[in-house]
């Protein structure tokens, strides 16, 4: 199924991605049932899924995430040529529930090379800096993602839970080769709305992890969900995919990436590239709660 697409650096995407960390941590599905879904947002179009090798519960299954994402793609009975599967190094989680993080530069290119075999490729699709380590200086870390760009180990390159200093600071390291930035952005978290605007400027992608952060599906008429409850009721659709078609209108960049692990909930997610919302929708959601 097609779905309206999106640019990140030199490759389209459907609009909505798959995050796949929900599939991995804590209450984490049967395999079988994350396979499902990985499967429904392919057949619903989604081009972009996004996972990370801290993406895991204990400490001797670091990648789980991956290692699944490339079992659901080898098992798919479609192509998965154009699907564009993004990582991440830098995060650890030692298996006490915990996250804790490693920028070092040897770290980020050893993690990548683990990233490599799990997911089977030659080359990743998008790496990302997952998270500035205050014991490294950024600088460092993001050179060592440059090194790998340089080197063929991966095609494109973006960084996560980034300011707009250090999205210049990175763009500036990777000589402009700086293709996305993925942070925490949804109705209920809008810190980083100058990261967003900052990324519409320059041209990069945008995207918003746990973009559905705040919206619940009923009962819950909070300050946040009110207007997205408005909105959704007026077209018939669940509140969740009025926040992602919210999203979508807000830049050009923007490409939402919700977490799943029910194909049911992916394939929501994906009609909202279909959702058109009119001028006084938007300003209604974007007004501050």
């Amino acid at each position: 199924m097609a779905m309206q697409t999106r640019r990140i650096g030199t490759v389209d995407v459907g609009a909505i991605g798959l995050g796949g960390m929900p599939m991995s941590i804590e209450g984490r599905p049967e395999e079988s049932r994350s396979i499902a879904t990985v499967h429904a947002a392919l057949d619903a179009g989604v081009t972009l899924i996004d996972t990370a090798d801290a993406y895991h519960l204990h400490a001797d299954e670091v990648g789980h995430n991956e290692a699944l994402i490339a079992k659901a793609l080898a098992s798919y009975g479609g192509g998965t040529d154009d699907v564009l599967v993004a990582t991440k190094g830098g995060h650890l989680r030692p298996g006490d529930g915990s996250w804790t993080l490693d920028g070092r530069p040897e770290h980020i290119k050893a993690a990548c090379e683990a990233s490599l075999r799990r997911l089977g490729v030659e080359a990743i699709g998008l790496y990302q800096f997952h998270r500035p380590d205050p014991a490294v200086p950024y600088e460092e870390s993001v050179g060592a993602v440059a090194e790998l760009l340089d080197a063929g180990k991966i095609r494109m390159a973006g960084i996560s839970n980034a300011n707009p200093e250090r999205i210049r600071l990175a763009a500036d390291i990777l000589g402009g080769r700086l293709v996305s930035v993925q942070n925490q952005f949804s109705p209920a978290y809008r810190s980083s709305e100058p990261e967003l605007a900052l990324c519409d400027e320059l041209g990069i992608a945008f995207l918003p992890w746990s973009p559905l952060g705040g919206i619940t599906r009923a009962g819950d008429l909070g300050a946040v969900n009110a207007p997205f409850a408005k909105v959704a009721a007026a077209h018939g659709v669940s509140p969740q995919r009025v926040a992602l078609a919210w999203m979508l209108a807000l830049s050009p960049v923007v490409v939402p990436i919700p977490g799943s692990s029910r194909p049911e909930t992916i394939r929501d997610s994906v009609a909202a590239a279909e959702l058109a919302l009119d001028a006084e929708e938007i300003a209604l959601l974007s007004a501050t709660v």
